[in-house]
């Protein structure tokens, strides 16, 4: 059985390299999140991780998040790709200014993922009801 989101992949799709996160599922996914998980505690959030205040939050069960999970693992796979020898001299300062500023102000807006998140204290979000076509 294909899940919405598995169905929401591409067509024909022939990427090479990870799937992003949100077309994995069991082992894959927890995989996944496992390596996202390492990258945000030992280097993102203690290299960018700026103190967490009401205009600026964050969450400590960010992974409960499912926006805040692809957006980290879309600028951990930027940041895979980008800071290789490969990318040249100027891969990280291209990732710093495509990529960090803007997922992370987007995270931590006030109105972003973890509106109501607090330290210590995770607030669950509602999803928006949508009618699908059928």
């Amino acid at each position: 059985m294909t899940s919405a989101v598995e169905s929401a992949e591409p067509a024909g799709s022939t990427q090479q390299g990870p799937r992003f996160i949100v077309y994995l599922d069991g082992s894959a996914h927890d995989e996944a999140l496992s390596m996202l998980s390492l990258w945000v505690k030992h280097l993102l959030i203690p290299v960018y991780g700026r103190e967490t205040t009401s205009s600026a939050p964050w969450c400590a069960r960010w992974w409960e998040h499912q926006e805040a999970v692809a957006q980290l693992y879309g600028l951990w796979m930027a940041w895979q790709e980008l800071t290789n020898p490969a990318a040249g001299l100027t891969g990280p300062a291209i990732w710093h200014r495509d990529y960090l500023t803007h997922v992370m102000a987007a995270l931590r807006n006030p109105s972003g993922p973890f509106a109501g998140c607090k330290p210590g204290a995770h607030r669950p979000k509602d999803v928006p009801v949508t009618d699908a076509y059928e």
